[in-house]
């Protein structure tokens, strides 16, 4: 990827002139993914991408104006045939915007990824394969998925932002299907982050004894109870249920309507401080600088209960008549930014969690979270709890499966009544307006006095 490190950078100053904001985006990116099933790979897919993106802004009495443009080419000249393109063939040529001294940021990488051969690769999948079938006997089906990435970017903008990035990525996931007296059970387990191969060499995931443990596991109890969720089952309540509620566009556009207009208002009590932070080392979802230029650093959205922000890109901010925090992030070139999150979680509080379990005199102990659904206008969910246990007078009595979580984002919130010191965290890809970005979501141990728990009547 070397294609970038050619380019002119006067030509790309004097693209971005034009409008009140402009921006060029140069970006090479590789990926390569596996996928092993049945003992053998059944699929396998590497891809290349480069191009340019042009974006401007323009002020509007009561909106912003987006003009936007693409190109599968890297040069100066991709750059200024786009701006002309996008402000007509009379736009004058400008001069350069002066640029700042140029800021790198690159994810750390011990052992780059597209330095390890494929039959490594799968030597690692078919070593994980045998070892979950040669332990679980009741295993029906192993399904391993591994991908990796490298994503060059260089952004100029015409504030005189010049920044170069390089993010690597690996992600290794794990499914299981078992199966005892005709019933099935699954179980999932995931490992990635901003790393190279180094992340992997190790890995170990134990979804197969997740799912054999079900088996012998009755039907969670149904009906409103106290639940404790571990901070080993991540942060995907605070992304789902509350994270995007907190995105300034869904702010404006008025279908966040229980965090709108509500900054400098108590929305969770005193022990919740929720932090949006892309500067995290190592996470998934970091970044130095987002992709409208804009240095990557921590926000604050929820201090000691109190909301005090949201999630801005640049468009959003010029309609709040304000600066961006740092959240405007694209997919790729192609795409436009918007407000998205990065690493969420709520902040560690000072409780044991040990003690907050032991407090928990009948209800459900929840240790791992699975997929769920979300209505981001009215913060309803319903999450799938993987893992989880009753408890009775503080003391874990069994495995329970089929449970669920259901509830309002808002309410669960304000519900918080203790707030571990630990805290655990989750990875994923967080899709919204047909866009994928990776984030990483973390979580303390919390306890809820009182949320609907799915599950079974009997």
């Amino acid at each position: 990827m070397k294609e970038l490190d050619q380019v002119p950078l006067a030509g790309l100053a004097r693209a971005v002139r034009g409008a009140d904001y402009g921006e060029v985006c140069l970006e090479e990116s590789e990926s390569a993914a596996l996928r092993f099933e049945d003992g053998r790979v059944t699929d396998a897919a590497s891809g290349a991408e480069r191009g340019t993106g042009l974006r401007f802004l323009r002020r509007r009495e009561r909106s912003v104006e987006t003009l936007q443009g693409s190109a599968n080419s890297l040069h100066d000249g991709q750059a200024l045939l786009l701006r002309q393109s996008l402000l007509g063939p009379e736009a004058p040529r400008p001069e350069p915007v002066p640029l700042q001294p140029l800021a790198i940021w690159s994810a750390p990488v011990r052992i780059d990824p597209r330095q390890v051969a494929s039959d490594q690769k799968i030597a690692l999948l078919r070593r994980i394969d045998a070892a979950v079938r040669s332990g679980f006997p009741d295993i029906r089906q192993v399904t391993l998925a591994y991908a990796e990435s490298r994503r060059e970017q260089l952004l100029v903008n015409s504030e005189g932002a010049h920044c170069r990035a390089s993010r690597t990525a690996v992600l290794l996931s794990i499914s299981i299907v078992a199966e005892r007296a005709g019933v099935l059970q699954t179980g999932q387990a995931v490992l990635g982050g901003l790393q190279g191969y180094e992340l992997l060499c190790d890995s170990r995931p134990m979804a197969a004894a997740r799912a054999l443990a079900k088996f012998d596991a009755p039907k969670a109890q149904a009906g409103e109870m106290p639940v404790v969720i571990s901070s080993a089952a991540g942060g995907t309540l605070i992304h789902e249920a509350i994270g995007h509620s907190l995105e300034a566009d869904l702010v404006l556009e008025g279908t966040s309507p229980a965090y709108q207009g509500k900054l400098g208002a108590r929305v969770a009590p005193e022990n919740i401080t929720v932090i949006d932070d892309p500067s995290l080392p190592c996470a998934r979802g970091s970044f130095g600088f987002d992709d409208e230029g804009v240095p990557a650093r921590p926000t604050v959205l929820v201090r000691d209960g109190i909301l005090v922000d949201y999630l801005y890109d640049r468009v959003t901010a010029f309609k709040d008549s304000r600066p961006s925090n740092g959240h405007g992030r694209r997919e790729s070139f192609h795409c436009r930014p918007i407000p998205r999150m990065s690493n969420l979680y709520i902040a560690p509080g000072g409780d044991d969690p040990a003690e907050i379990l032991r407090g928990l005199k009948a209800g459900l102990f929840v240790t791992r979270m699975g997929g769920g659904q979300v209505n981001t206008a009215t913060g309803e969910f319903v999450f799938e709890v993987e893992e989880g246990y009753r408890v009775e007078d503080g003391v874990i009595r069994h495995l329970v499966r089929d449970a669920n979580l259901m509830g309002v984002g808002s309410e669960v919130l304000r519900a918080i009544d203790r707030v571990g010191w630990d805290i655990g965290w989750g990875i994923g890809t967080c899709g919204k307006d047909g866009q994928g970005v990776p984030v990483s979501d973390g979580m303390p141990t919390i306890s809820i006095p009182n949320i609907l728990v799915g599950g079974s009547h009997a």
